[in-house]
């Protein structure tokens, strides 16, 4: 939660957490998916799709993103698990365009997010209206992914 303004959950708000992400998939039949890594971690971390819940000048949209337990990080999980996740958005599901955003400073993020073929376009940079005037993570990146034509 190093790049989270709220910092860290406590247990009673990441229960509310869960319980959003358990109401997501019913209201819109897709949202954030357990990471587990056999022989490793029962739970690593999530990644998945939602819809964010503020307005901004890419929104409405659905976002891809994700969260791992820092003992998982550079391993290569995040990056794997959303490539999975961008073919099941760009398959299954339909979608035509997946955005991802972060803190301008969370830069083992913007590298998934390039990895997976992410691309970002400098003027669609925005203050994260969630966080407040003059704190340092508010200034965030945005990333799109299109789907290509078969």
């Amino acid at each position: 939660m190093e790049y989270f303004a709220s910092g860290a959950l406590s247990r009673r708000e990441s229960d509310a957490l869960a319980d959003r992400i358990e109401a997501h998939f019913v209201a819109r039949g897709f949202g954030l998916w357990a990471i587990d890594v056999p022989g490793v971690a029962a739970f690593a971390g999530f990644c998945g799709l939602a819809v964010p819940s503020f307005t901004a000048h890419f929104t409405p949209c659905v976002e891809i993103g994700w969260r791992l337990a820092p003992e998982c990080w550079g391993r290569g999980y995040a990056t794997e698990a959303a490539r999975a996740v961008l073919a099941h958005a760009f398959g299954p599901l339909g979608l035509h365009q997946v955005v991802s955003f972060t803190t301008a400073s969370n830069l083992r993020s913007q590298r998934v997010m390039q990895r997976i073929g992410m691309t970002c376009d400098p003027a669609d940079d925005f203050d994260h209206p969630g966080v407040a005037e003059g704190h340092p993570l508010r200034r965030h990146v945005l990333y799109r992914a299109v789907s290509r034509p078969t």
